[in-house]
């Protein structure tokens, strides 16, 4: 790529501000990289994204390729040519063209004279890359012709071996040298390749990678064995075309036709491009246009007083004539008081306020106004309005909301938040401090939390009110206590029936009351107190007749005077108590009976005699004696009066026993539905 020179005639805009791009900068380039390609005005390009960083880029890019294009234009000038007589630098891009010729025309002259060509005049930064780069890479040295790879040329070392022939040198060397003997057993290689560590063989140069090629801009180097060849990748641009030789030559507009010059225009061909000078030269009094004709010029407007005081001027065709003045002031003027001349009317003085409060200017014809700050001055209404600052510099001004008023704006601040004391912050607003909730309360970045204490919980509807918690209503309710549940406001608390039970200590459990421990039941002196699941039994009993009692439960048989029916009576009458709740598991043994002791030969019946008619119970012999158990469910409170019979056959005689079995069933756990509606 050739050296590139500064375009100095583009003046870029400055940079005003940030502003957020709405396409990427490589876009952007892109972008002016193709319209310079194109050859158009990189000054005035077509804008695809507002961002001003997108327009700087776009510009740059465009001007770069112009660059480009115009230096390597001056380069393959000097090169072909040898003389820059033929460009005019009379434009911007005639001398860029015409300055990069020049310089390389220094830099063939020192490559020519053998001279350095790391020259130390001062003739600019650009100038002197262009210079060095056609100084080192002229045309004598390895200039190529595209796609053609130079062939390795042997170094003359000899002068007085014209024709290269090395071989008396070879021999010098024993024939060691890869490529060319110099002497002294020292060796040399063919031009594009260097001299290996060992002394003796040779590899190839890279002189792609070495940046010694002399490609041209729009040329990639590529490297081959003691050489390199130089292939173009982009087009020669616009009034250019292609030769077979790799170069860039001028398009002839004017020989080939395709120009655009009009019927008063001569075609005048220039280097990348062609002008069109007109054919016909106008006379005085006219100006000469863009198409060749002639145009009348009004000495009137172009001329400072070309006629005498008190006369006006009227153009004419070439020329122009005047007459005697009869003045009309136009606006923002009135005629003097010698009706001679025009003087400016002062509007600040006048009755009309036409800047309405701001400050006045005046000016010749006209006026301006200086308006105060937060207005500006519209130069077609010549009005000062309002400049809403919050569309100008959107998130700049406040924080959260920004509102305009006249001649300034107002911050505002969203659900949460209040204005901070420089007007346009925003800090967190601490609702709690005005009681939303109920109960609790808890401040939170830009809002805050309502919190309920225990029993309670936050209200769907509103968020902030707290309603009580129906413990006795959740699912898991009917478990908190043991018989009646009692929903109170934050909490609950459990009761028992009336009489029979009192509240354990846990506060959820009933506990059976022993009335007959603790003396609150109601039996008489001569019966006994029996303590049943939430009451109690007053039992009493008296023995039957030939029956004695002995001890509080027991009845024994009075001596038989050898009777038989005094044999058949149970030899002693055993009264049992036993209760237990409702729902008691089938084949529960509930009651034992058999001898004190056992003998081998006994036999042993038992059997309900009385007080089992709904079959609730059952008996069953063992080996020891036998066993009652439970039949049927029980699922209801009852009392039973049952008579246990048990006849033991030993040693040839009955003996019968009888146990008199009161069994109670109670409830087997009290508890009463919760219903809200009874609190």
């Amino acid at each position: 790529m050739a050296p590139r020179a500064l375009l100095l005639c583009v003046l870029l805009p400055l940079l005003s501000g940030q502003e957020t791009p709405l396409v990427s900068l490589e876009d952007c380039c892109k972008d002016g990289q193709k319209r310079g390609t194109d050859n158009e005005d990189c000054a005035s390009l077509p804008l695809i994204s507002p961002s001003t960083m997108c327009r700087i880029v776009q510009e740059q890019c465009c001007v770069t390729v112009l660059e480009d294009t115009m230096c390597t234009t001056g380069i393959n000038v000097a090169k072909d040519q040898g003389v820059c007589d033929s460009l005019f630098a009379n434009t911007c891009e005639t001398k860029t063209t015409k300055m990069c010729c020049d310089c390389c025309l220094v830099g063939k002259a020192a490559q020519e004279q053998g001279l350095p060509c790391d020259h130390s005049l001062s003739m600019g930064y650009q100038c002197g890359l262009v210079s060095r780069a056609c100084c080192v890479h002229g045309d004598s040295d390895n200039q190529t012709q595209p796609g053609i790879t130079s062939q390795p040329e042997l170094p003359n070392k000899d002068d007085t071996n014209d024709n290269g022939d090395n071989s008396v040198l070879g021999d010098l060397c024993n024939g060691k040298c890869a490529h060319v003997c110099e002497g002294n057993n020292t060796c040399a290689c063919f031009k594009g390749h260097k001299l290996k560590p060992d002394g003796r063989s040779c590899e190839d140069i890279n002189e792609c990678l070495l940046g010694v090629s002399n490609c041209r801009a729009g040329e990639r180097c590529i490297n081959t064995e003691g050489s390199f060849r130089c292939q173009r990748e982009v087009s020669c641009g616009t009034g250019y075309e292609l030769t077979d030789t790799n170069n860039c030559k001028d398009i002839n507009e004017c020989e080939a036709g395709i120009h655009n010059c009009g019927p008063e225009l001569e075609c005048q061909n220039t280097q990348g491009s062609f002008r069109c000078v007109p054919k016909v030269k106008c006379g005085p009094g006219y100006l000469q246009d863009a198409l060749g004709s002639c145009i009348d010029i009004n000495e009137c407007v172009i001329q400072t007083s070309p006629c005498l005081r008190g006369q006006v001027c009227v153009n004419t065709a070439g020329s122009y004539t005047c007459r005697a003045n009869v003045l009309n002031c136009g606006r923002g003027y009135h005629l003097s008081d010698d009706g001679t001349r025009c003087v400016d009317v002062d509007e600040c003085k006048g009755p009309e306020k036409v800047c309405e409060g701001h400050g006045c200017v005046n000016q010749l014809g006209s006026y301006r106004c200086e308006c105060e700050t937060g207005y500006s001055f519209n130069s077609i209404t010549r009005l000062c309005e309002d400049i809403n600052e919050c569309r100008h510099y959107p998130g700049r001004l406040c924080a959260h909301k920004c509102e305009n008023i006249l001649g300034s704006y107002q911050c505002s601040c969203t659900t949460g938040f209040k204005l901070a004391a420089d007007g346009r912050n925003c800090d967190d607003l601490n609702e709690c401090e005005s009681n939303p909730c109920s109960q609790e309360c808890a401040n939170v970045y830009g809002s805050y939390q309502c919190y309920c204490r225990r029993g309670y919980q936050l209200s769907d509807i509103d968020g902030m009110t707290c309603e009580d918690i129906d413990e006795c209503a959740l699912p898991t309710g009917g478990h908190i206590c043991s018989y009646r549940c009692h929903n109170t406001p934050g909490s609950f608390h459990c009761s028992c029936p009336v009489s029979g039970y009192t509240l354990a200590v846990n506060g959820r459990s009933c506990q059976d009351i022993d009335e007959c421990v603790t003396g609150t039941h109601t039996c008489g002196e001569n019966q006994s107190c029996f303590n049943v699941q939430g009451g109690f039994r007053c039992l009493s009993f008296e023995c039957p007749n030939n029956y004695r009692r002995v001890g509080e439960t027991r009845c024994e048989r009075l001596l038989c005077n050898e009777s038989v029916e005094c044999l058949t009576m149970p030899l002693r009458i055993t009264y049992y108590y036993l209760t237990f709740p409702t729902n008691i598991p089938v084949f529960t043994n509930i009651f034992r009976m058999g001898p004190s002791h056992t003998v081998s030969g006994d036999d042993i019946q038992i059997a309900i005699t009385s007080g089992n008619e709904g079959g609730f119970f059952r008996t069953e012999r063992m080996p020891t004696g036998g066993v009652m158990s439970v039949a049927k469910l029980i699922s209801r409170p009852q009392d039973f009066d049952l008579s246990v019979e048990l006849k033991l056959r030993r040693y040839g005689s009955v003996t019968t026993h009888l146990a008199k079995v009161l069994v109670f069933v109670t409830q087997e756990e009290p508890r009463v539905p919760y219903n809200p509606l009874l609190e």
